[in-house]
């Protein structure tokens, strides 16, 4: 496998018109990419193979905004995960449909134990006062910045932080007795 300077230099070869140079790239990109994949996607090795090839469209359809005063596997790398993101929003959007012969006997159900978290937050969260539950489960759960949480409840910033921090301190102390039973 070739390091970065003869990776950058092939590419570079490549945009200057060497058909040869730019061939040699991306098979040595695909040499790097494959195991990048693997490692994230296991157990699916036909989607690490097609993220593989789609990485390799967008790395010879993009190769003029590569910036040659920075690293170039950081920009390989960098495409390489946004291709894994849209593969996994499509999944995630599509839901994955493999069959139940996949599932040897013993494997847990992943949907089914993340179900049980939910019940379990939303267990946990329901013994909280109003002000810190919804503070949690805007920022927290929802994802929203402590700015957006306070102009959505009305509450301070200020007031978000604290409602926060002491809604969390709660839930430690109550999985904490939970756990002791």
């Amino acid at each position: 496998m070739a390091d970065e300077a003869a990776l950058r230099a092939l590419l570079l070869k490549g945009l200057a018109g060497e058909e040869a140079a730019h061939r040699k790239f991306l098979t040595e990109a695909a040499a790097l990419l494959r195991p990048y994949f693997r490692n994230r996607l296991r157990g699916a090795r036909e989607d690490a193979e097609d993220l593989v090839q789609e990485t390799l469209v967008a790395l010879h359809t993009r190769r003029d905004t590569y910036d040659p005063n920075l690293p170039l596997t950081a920009w390989m790398y960098a495409i390489a995960r946004y291709r894994l993101i849209d593969l996994l929003r499509r999944k995630k959007r599509r839901g994955d449909h493999s069959a139940i012969d996949d599932l040897e006997i013993g494997d847990a159900d992943p949907a089914f134990e993340a179900g049980d978290a939910k019940r379990d937050v939303a267990r946990l969260l329901a013994k909280l006062p109003e002000k810190q539950r919804r503070a949690i489960e805007l920022v927290k759960l929802q994802e929203h910045s402590v700015e957006e949480a306070s102009r959505l409840t009305g509450y301070g910033v200020s007031d978000i932080k604290v409602s926060i921090h002491r809604g969390m301190k709660t839930l430690m102390k109550l999985m904490a007795e939970e756990s002791a039973a």
